[in-house]
């Protein structure tokens, strides 16, 4: 494995952490890949409402910062690892509690929702913190480019999979055996994190000193600046779309099929970004990634809505999502790592981003549902997407200044020291 993982990414020096979070990521990209895109549509099939999962996704992106501090505050008083564990357990309950309630799952959209944000925000706190801590500058884009790999394959077997034996089975039975099989695999994930070197912290839990020195670090601000407009397109598209095409085909295996192929693409993509993509090339990418994602917006929201569309819609952002994402997402860490006592307060930095970047996704789903309730669904939903998918563009807009010391970017551009 490690040697195929260097044949194909290059010289990259691997350890025994980075494997293993690479190898849980991919776990975790698996049972989502499997469930979560079927859970939205497993709930809204009981009512047909968008209000309904729009309230279900809204108490995931509720729960999910309130989780982040805490989690935080956790991660420096006991070990980031345990914490990685617990998201993965609640994430494991919520598997088990949709199991367990069926065809009345429909009725606990909030319990359900705020399972799924807390689980979440356990997890993704931990994993971005560990991510961190076990990358260096020069091998983050691999990170991210590798993960986004994993994440990629595991959408092309996941929805595709499910599909399938939702659609060659009895639907209820076929629900159930994929929320099975999430569950199973978050359980070993459980217990690989059991082999991850343990990474407690010292130190208090400074989160509004974190905050208040995005007025002081220029670079900070802006980067947060950022992430609340990557969280205002996320919010709504991520569960949309998913029932635009169920609703378009009416069938489970469309939608499996959507999956396979615009994973497939994203696949391809994310290797060639985190084979290729070098720190002063980012703000292009992110540039030109960024105004592809609005312009698909456009497929999707003008004339008649079919499948065709959804999957040229598909395959348009699983090129410009990886484009944007690799070079973003190792920008943050850079300026994350760049700033003021980043050894000490990488965990305050990690949660102040999430909470922008969820606060963008609250954003997201009550502008969602302001335009539903004004303008009903069929014209409602189109014209709260054109707003909202305007976030990924307004990205570089926000980092287009922003100066890494060790990325070479301040010798290209003749500045010395940070702004």
């Amino acid at each position: 494995m490690k040697k195929w993982v260097q044949t194909v990414v290059g010289d990259i020096e691997l350890n025994k952490d980075l494997n293993l979070l690479l190898f849980i990521g991919g776990l975790y990209a698996l049972s989502i890949a499997l469930s979560n895109t079927f859970v939205n549509v497993y709930l809204w099939k009981q009512s047909g409402e968008f209000m309904d999962l729009a309230l279900y996704n809204l108490s995931v992106v509720i729960m999910q910062p309130l989780t982040f501090i805490l989690a935080g505050r956790w991660a420096k008083k006991i070990d980031r690892v345990v914490v990685l564990r617990l998201g993965v357990t609640f994430l494991s309950i919520f598997f088990f509690t949709v199991l367990f309630l069926g065809e009345n799952a429909g009725n606990f959209l909030v319990l359900l929702g705020g399972l799924m944000g807390i689980g979440a925000g356990f997890y993704w706190l931990s994993f971005n913190v560990l991510t961190f801590e076990i990358t260096e500058p020069e091998t983050r884009d691999f990170f991210n480019g590798f993960l986004g790999i994993l994440t990629s394959f595991a959408g092309m077997i996941g929805p595709i999979s499910a599909g399938f034996l939702i659609t060659h089975m009895d639907k209820l039975t076929g629900y159930r055996l994929i929320f099975a099989i999430s569950l199973g695999l978050f359980v070993t994930a459980v217990i690989l994190s059991f082999f991850l070197k343990r990474r407690s912290a010292k130190g208090q839990y400074h989160l509004l000193d974190v905050f208040k020195i995005r007025r002081e670090y220029e670079h900070w601000r802006r980067v947060t600046r950022a992430h609340f407009f990557q969280g205002l397109r996320e919010g709504s598209f991520i569960f949309v779309i998913v029932v635009w095409i169920y609703v378009a085909t009416g069938s489970e295996m469309a939608l499996g099929t959507y999956g396979l192929i615009a994973s497939g693409v994203s696949f391809v993509t994310y290797f060639l970004a985190g084979r290729f993509i070098k720190p002063l090339q980012r703000k292009k990418f992110i540039l030109v990634a960024g105004i592809v994602l609005y312009a698909a917006v456009f497929i999707i929201v003008t004339g008649d809505l079919t499948f065709t569309k959804l999957i040229m819609y598909g395959v348009t952002i699983s090129i410009a999502y990886p484009l944007l994402l690799v070079p973003y997402v190792s920008l943050t860490y850079d300026v994350i790592g760049s700033g003021w006592k980043a050894a000490e307060m990488r965990v305050e930095y990690i949660v102040v981003r999430e909470l922008f970047t969820n606060s963008g996704r609250i954003s997201s789903i009550l502008i969602l549902i302001l335009f539903i309730q004004m303008f009903g669904e069929d014209s409602g939903i189109p014209y709260a997407l054109l707003i909202l998918g305007l976030g990924h563009t307004m990205i570089y807009w926000c980092i287009r200044k922003v100066r890494i010391p060790f990325s070479g970017e301040n010798e290209a551009y003749g500045v010395n020291k940070q702004e």
